[in-house]
This record gives structure tokens, C-alpha cells and sequence, in this order.
């Protein structure tokens, strides 16, 4: 999960292979409803088909319905409606206090593991693990610290040589292959596999000669696994076509979503360090609207590169930073108090939006739970807008902006907002 060419610390070539996990992004559609939707195809989830009128009027979005999905696992990830999952990358156990204190849940990867103490070491503070099916992992199936089995990283990409260079990319049947042999060892819990920066970034030279340019592999590669997500770092990425771009977040998602015919939980990685160079650091503003891009998008599930490999490596590097944890702990705190919402399907018909700037397109989700109508909105680019949002129905009432101690008036079912650059505004509705 970091980027090619880089020169790794021996430590991320051992265990789960060539670590890779790197950056980029483009405008794309909203994962609810609104200036653009989520395509269509799959399962609407909560008993709708992806388009009829539901609820009095309410139709759905095409959903995954994790919550289902993990529930299809005696050992999988937690069903209920308030688990959301959030974590971390290849990190040392003995850190596991320190995430879980910021929101984190669930480790993915263990160092040259699992072995018995790194499951201990979890377990003492209840942090669940996702990890490869390697060192005592027969020995331990039984262990609901384990919820999942992880297949290599980003086979989409170049794979290393082991002599400096690079080969092309693992063929989607070799990881359909593991992935029975994994389901075969154990039916129990789901396996996921985490695919790289090429999912939203097409002309990325990093897949390798073989698989240069194409993105034809990728729902082959989708059928390798029960979960799938990938990594894109716009912030930290040199590349001019990318630089900055935080929309490829939501566009990664939407493709992952719809070559699997909206069939699989998609998570996604958000960089929170200067992977290779502090100037690079994202603001914790960024790493909010990556987050958010990613959730509105239909993101199941989200997860933080928190590595340092330039000047020195250092592992736990959000860890070392006292204001990117603070900004994580109090992110973790907003999706896991929205949890119960997130873990429902997306209306399509519930709301629409336009903004007044047609450079920073406004894209929203929307969610009706506990009685309350719940809008998220998220800037897709650099610089202002005024949108004005339109709710299904009319009504007058009041949007209140969670987190930000303000409201705004409902009229008719209109209201209006402004965003700065890759602003997020949080709204529960009520009549």
C-alpha cells in the first residue's frame, strides 16, 4: 500500500507481500441521490429493488447492505447497525490501545503473521483483525479476534521482481484461486483483497506493461473476494494529473461498486502522512473530505495509510502526529455516531442539489433513519459554491448542520448552504 519505486522497509516485503497502498482522483456522481447518482444495477437492500417507490414514496439507491453481508459469516465482521468498520494498515499490536482510542476497530494486516502473541495482544483490548492465512492461523479459528482473511495486496499492480525490478501484475485467476483455497480452509469469515491506485487513476504506470491501461481485469479481479477496497493518495501524489485531485476517492468507489454489480462491501484507504515527503502531509480538512467523498459515494467501510517511509520510516505515523490524531479520533467519532444511518440504503429520490458554481459540483447522499431525513453533502473540487437543496415533499421545517452548532431553515423543502473547497455539511432534517 505504498507506491512503486519506493524503497521499503524489509519488514513490508515479509508476511502479506509488496506492500503498495499510493495516491490520486476526478470529479464522479454522488453515492445518494442528487447532482448525479450512484449508477444502477444490483440490490437495493432493506427489501427495495433499486428503483420502486417504498415507504410512502421512498425508493432506493442499488446497495451492498453490509450489515447482511458480514452477518452471512458465523466469524465475519460485526452485523449490527452500529459497527462501522475503521482501520488501520500492517501495525504493530502493542499500538492497538492508541488506535482504538482515536475510533479505530479493526487492524488489516499483521507483520510476518499472525502469530500467536499479535493475536493476544488484540484481543487484550478487543481490537478485531483482518490477516493473511499464514504463520498459527489453523490454530486459531475459533478466534473471533480474527474476522476475515486478507489475499495479497494490489496484485493489480506490477509485483516486484525480487531483484529491483518489476514483473507484470497477478492474473485475476490466480487471486480467484486463492480465494477458494481460502473459503475452502474456512467458510466462516469473508476474505478481502485491496487493490491499488489504478482503479481511479487509468493511465497509471504502475499496473505494469501487462495490465497498462486497462481496467478490464478489475471485475475479475472483484470475484477474488467477499470485500474488496483500494488505496488512492491525491495529496501525496507528484503526478500532475492527479495532484491534489481528492475526487478520485469517490470515483475508485463508484467503480469498484459497479464492476461488481454492486454485489460487494467496498472499503477504501485515506492518507493521513507525508508518505514519502512531510511537504506532502494532507490537512486534516483533507482527510476529512477524502473520508466523506468516500462514504457518500457508498464506501462500507474506511481505513487510514498511516506509514512514514521519508525522511525515516515510521510506522505508526499518524500516532506521531498530535493534530492528524486528534482530526481522525474526532472523524472516527462522526461516522461511528452516524453508523446506524450509514448502515442503511441511500434514497434516490429523497433530494437533489445545484450549485451555483459548475467547477465545484456538490454531490450528497441521502438517508431516512429514526424518523429523521438525513442529508450529507460533500464540495468534489477546489473553491466556492452556494447550493441549494431540494427535499422530495415539500414541507417547512429545519436543517440542522451536525457538528457545527448552526441551523438552517427549511422552506417548501428547499434550503441553502455554502461550501468552500471540498467542504463537508452534515444535515438531519426535520418537519
Amino acid at each position: 500500500m505504498g507506491g512503486l519505486g519506493r524503497a521499503l522497509p524489509p519488514r513490508l516485503l515479509g508476511g502479506l507481500g509488496l506492500c503498495l497502498l499510493c495516491a490520486c482522483t476526478g470529479n464522479v456522481s454522488g453515492g445518494g441521490a442528487g447532482l448525479g447518482s450512484d449508477g444502477g444495477g444490483g440490490d437495493g437492500g432493506a427489501g427495495g429493488d433499486g428503483g420502486s417507490a417504498l415507504d410512502g414514496g421512498d425508493a432506493y439507491l442499488p446497495w451492498e447492505n453490509p450489515p447482511q453481508v458480514y452477518a452471512g459469516f458465523t466469524h465475519g465482521p460485526p452485523s449490527d447497525a452500529g459497527f462501522f468498520p475503521i482501520a488501520v494498515w500492517l501495525q504493530s499490536p502493542p499500538n492497538a490501545a492508541a488506535y482504538q482510542a482515536l475510533g479505530i476497530n479493526l487492524f488489516i494486516g499483521l507483520w510476518q503473521g499472525p502469530t500467536d502473541a499479535q493475536l493476544a495482544g488484540l484481543q487484550s483490548v478487543g481490537m478485531l483483525t483482518l490477516c493473511d492465512q499464514s504463520g498459527v492461523w489453523a490454530s486459531h479459528l475459533d478466534d473471533l479476534t480474527i474476522r476475515g482473511w486478507t489475499q495479497d495486496d494490489e496484485p493489480d499492480n506490477a509485483q516486484s521482481d525480487g531483484d529491483g525490478g518489476y514483473g507484470p501484475c497477478i492474473d485475476p485467476s490466480v487471486v480467484q484461486s486463492r480465494y477458494a483455497t481460502f473459503r475452502a480452509n474456512d467458510p466462516t469469515r469473508p476474505v478481502y483483497l485491496n487493490l491499488g491506485q489504478g482503479v481511479a487513476w487509468d493511465t497509471y504506470i504502475g499496473r505494469g506493461s501487462a495490465c497498462y491501461d486497462r481496467l478490464d481485469m478489475y471485475p475479475q479481479y472483484e470475484l477474488g473476494a467477499d470485500i474488496v477496497s483500494f488505496d488512492i493518495y491525491p495529496v501525496n501524489e507528484t503526478d500532475p494529473s492527479v495532484k491534489g485531485d481528492l475526487s478520485l476517492v469517490a470515483k475508485g468507489v463508484d467503480r469498484l461498486r459497479q464492476w461488481s454489480n454492486y454485489t460487494r462491501p467496498v472499503w477504501n484507504w485515506i492518507e493521513t502522512t507525508g508518505i514519502d515527503d512531510p511537504a506532502n502531509t494532507p490537512t486534516p480538512a483533507q482527510v476529512r473530505a477524502e473520508v466523506w467523498m468516500s462514504l457518500v459515494h457508498g464506501s462500507a467501510g474506511i481505513g487510514y495509510f498511516v506509514h512514514i517511509f521519508s525522511p525515516t520510516f515510521i510506522e505508526a505515523g499518524l500516532l506521531a502526529s498530535p493534530t492528524m490524531s486528534d482530526a481522525v479520533k474526532a472523524i472516527n467519532a462522526e461516522i461511528l455516531s452516524l453508523a446506524p444511518v450509514l448502515n442503511t440504503p441511500s434514497l434516490s429520490n429523497g433530494a437533489t442539489v445545484a450549485s451555483d458554481n459548475p467547477s465545484v459540483p456538490v454531490d450528497i447522499m441521502v438517508k431516512r433513519q429514526g424518523g429523521a431525513l438525513y442529508v450529507f453533502a460533500v464540495a468534489m473540487q477546489a473553491g466556492t459554491a452556494h447550493a441549494q437543496f431540494s427535499v422530495r415533499g415539500g414541507g417547512n421545517g429545519t436543517a440542522t448542520v451536525l457538528g457545527e452548532s448552526r441551523t438552517l431553515s427549511v422552506t417548501s423543502g428547499r434550503f441553502t448552504d455554502s461550501f468552500d473547497s471540498y467542504a463537508v455539511h452534515l444535515y438531519r432534517l426535520s418537519f
